[in-house]
């Protein structure tokens, strides 16, 4: 089941509408235009999961847009709304994603805010293991490393509405023989999944090191390889930031895509060439943020 709930200058704090039926004007530019932008958070264990730092990622991702959001206090208010009427339906404590989405709306009569909340499985976040980790490929993003500072309209970094290329990188993967892919630069620097964030191990006789790619690139900061990373720091790893090549993928311990919703997906496969993935150490990091989160 679904709960919707609309933010309105007359219901600041959120108004429950019917999913099921036509809620958006035509001439919405989330529509028109996919101008906007959205988090996915997780409510798990009786709370919201990484909801301060969900709701900063909005307001930054708007700031790029020029996009007038309304306060996080109504946000808050709107989610609990729709998690009360979700959980009179779903159970009590049943697990949920909740999806804030933030579109600027008909011209010239502002922005349009609304949160859906729907239920999640948990079992497609914790299938993909060592033993039947993702097959991913390398798809190239079609900028350079340093595209991000010289060009901010390319709105790099933010969440938008406008996800068509990202669907279209996952479809490019599943009709090549994969489950998911990895973008990188035109001048070879890892970027981020479409919908994930990418994770590396290296294990050497100093220990246990967990990687990301530098944000510099103007790939999304991932709330879920935040949480990653203080999961990690609590294991003893050093932890880091790139610049990652898809070299320092294959000659990885562990490489993992993170979400908020599927957590740490092993990858096994990058472009055809098996990569390994330490159990131990995939243990610790999907034991880790299923306690986390």
């Amino acid at each position: 089941m679904s709960v919707a709930v609309f933010l309105t200058p007359q219901h600041p704090d959120g108004v429950e509408v019917d999913p099921t039926r036509p809620q958006l004007l035509v001439t919405d530019q989330a529509a028109t235009r996919g101008d906007g932008v959205f988090e996915t958070l997780l409510f798990r264990h009786g709370r919201i999961r990484e909801e301060e730092a969900h709701l900063r990622r909005l307001a930054g991702s708007a700031l790029a847009l020029d996009l007038e959001l309304p306060e996080a206090s109504h946000w808050r208010a709107a989610m609990q709304l729709a998690l009360g009427r979700f959980h009179e339906g779903a159970g009590e404590g049943a697990e949920a994603s909740i999806r804030l989405t933030a579109s600027r709306g008909v011209p010239s009569e502002g922005g349009t805010f609304w949160v859906l909340v729907s239920g999640v499985s948990r079992s497609a976040a914790t299938s993909h293991g060592p033993e039947d980790g993702l097959r991913v490929v390398l798809l190239d993003r079609g900028y350079d490393a340093a595209a991000a500072d010289r060009a901010p309209w390319l709105l790099a970094g933010a969440k938008t509405l406008s996800y068509a290329i990202n669907m279209a990188a996952q479809r490019w993967a599943q009709a090549h023989d994969a489950d998911d892919a990895i973008f990188v630069t035109s001048d070879g620097r890892v970027l981020e999944g479409p919908t994930s964030s990418v994770l590396i191990a290296r294990r050497t006789d100093a220990g246990v090191t967990l990687l990301t790619p530098e944000l510099e690139t103007g790939i999304l900061a991932g709330t879920t390889q935040a949480a990653a990373f203080e999961v990690a720091g609590e294991a003893g790893w050093s932890l880091g930031y790139g610049p990652l090549t898809p070299a320092d993928l294959l000659a990885a311990d562990g490489v993992w895509l993170v979400s908020s919703v599927r957590l740490a997906a092993a990858v096994t496969s990058i472009d055809g060439v098996s990569v390994p993935c330490d159990p131990e150490l995939h243990r610790v990091l999907v034991e880790g943020l299923d306690a986390a989160l």
